[in-house]
């Protein structure tokens, strides 16, 4: 048993002011019926390192069941490991049973009520295993995602030495690497990506686990690994990141585009992606995965293959799967990116006819294709030219005065002009 290290509020940044108001709703409710309740994970290190945070999770001793009772917004989801959604609107507040590491085989569930859950009898919970807040924070894979914030008492809990790594900008790992990063080679590659975004520097050890087991990495599941890519391009040092990732060999094999020495025009479209995101304290709805994706392939050539335009009452033709290395990427985020492309030669014609800018205006592509615009054009005044309003923007030469519109005859209601009859109470 380890006892931890207690940071009463008195001594630490965090206040219950920049944490979200619907995560502290789930954490009194939990709180109030009994169970504890922890801020977990990236939320309490951003917290402590006074950034936003992206996520609110939250950990407690609360069963998936007992959480379901406890929130008419709340589902269950997860088949190796029961997960509570609370949902408020669009947003979701994950939240967790404590769990502990058990040994490959040796799972054990807790029994759960019959009528517990509502979602299927063909569900799998033989990897619920739950555990004590000491047994979850050694489960986690770096020691600064390990901190829990204690909303009973408002105090830091630390079972593995996290704040002192949080205090000397190091990457840590929980445990050996050489067994940590085998049972999950994902593992390896957020590594890099945490150490990039705080500007961290990595322990030794954990270099070391990365160069004996790196090539462990293309073993993990493609979908998976391409959404760790979006995440990449999301947080805003994605040129940081993906030189680190090159520079460890991890993209060997895996994402060649990059192996080796990409053109530098690669490294300058992330620089100008990081740089947008960063003048926004979270990822902008509008900066969509299609805007994301592109500034990556872009400048390595293959991002535009031509669009193919469909009959009329025929059938949209499938788009061509892209891959970046050996990841697919979505098709639905690649044709946007095609229409926004498409869109790019279109928008730097400020002189085109008004009919045509409107009609411009009017494509579902046009907000995103503006944004790419902003990031990645470096022509400011056809930018401002399109951000004004439609009206001047309609405009071949601003200097022609206001758009004169044409007047709409008034249609003359049916019976117009005849006889009109008075009210039955009207004086004669």
């Amino acid at each position: 048993m380890v006892a931890p290290n207690i940071v009463p509020r008195a001594q630490h940044v965090i206040t219950r002011r920049n944490i979200d108001s619907d995560a502290l709703k789930v954490l009194y409710r939990l709180h109030e019926a009994g169970h504890l309740a922890y801020l977990v994970g990236g939320g309490v290190r951003d917290l402590l390192l006074e950034r936003r945070p992206k996520d609110f999770d939250i950990g407690t001793s609360a069963h998936p069941y007992e959480i379901k009772k406890l929130f008419r917004n709340c589902w269950i989801i997860g088949r190796r490991f029961r997960l509570a959604h609370v949902r408020f609107g669009t947003k979701v507040i994950e939240v967790a049973t404590f769990r502990k590491q058990v040994p490959a085989g040796s799972q054990e569930e807790p029994p759960t009520p019959a009528d517990a859950l509502d979602d299927g009898a063909n569900a799998i919970h033989r990897d619920n295993t739950f555990g004590t807040p000491e047994e979850d924070a050694f489960r986690r894979d770096f020691t600064v995602n390990a901190l829990f914030y204690d909303i009973g008492t408002f105090a830091i809990l630390d079972y593995v030495g996290g704040l002192d790594d949080l205090a000397a900008r190091v990457i840590r790992c929980i445990g050996d690497p050489d067994r940590r990063f085998p049972e999950d080679p994902v593992r390896m590659l957020r590594a890099i990506t945490l150490a990039s975004r705080l500007d961290f520097m990595i322990d030794g050890a954990v270099l070391d686990g990365i160069a004996r087991h790196r090539l462990l990495l293309a073993t993990s599941a493609p979908a998976r690994l391409t959404e760790e890519v979006f995440k990449i391009l999301r947080a805003g040092a994605a040129e940081r990141t993906f030189r680190r990732l090159a520079e460890s060999g991890l993209l060997d094999g895996l994402v060649d585009e990059l192996h080796g020495s990409p053109p530098d025009t690669v490294w300058q479209s992330l620089a100008r992606l990081d740089e947008y995101r960063q003048r926004y304290a979270a990822p902008p709805g509008h900066l969509t995965n299609a805007i994301l994706i592109g500034s990556l392939l872009a400048p390595l050539g293959f991002a535009q293959p031509p669009i193919t335009r469909r009959r009329a009452g025929t059938k949209p033709p499938r788009s061509p799967q892209v891959f970046l290395g050996s990841l697919p990427l979505p098709r639905r985020d690649m044709d946007d990116l095609r229409e926004i492309l498409d869109v790019q030669r279109r928008l730097l014609d400020v002189t085109a006819p008004p009919k045509a800018q409107q009609v411009l205006r009017h494509r579902r592509s046009f907000e995103a294709a503006l944004t790419w615009l902003e990031i990645h054009g470096g022509a400011p005044e056809i930018l401002d030219h399109w951000r004004a309003s439609p009206e001047s923007a309609g405009r071949a030469n601003p200097a022609d005065g206001p758009v004169k519109r044409k007047k709409r005859r008034r249609r003359r209601r049916r019976g117009a002009g005849g006889p009109t009859i008075p009210p039955p109470d009207a004086p004669e």
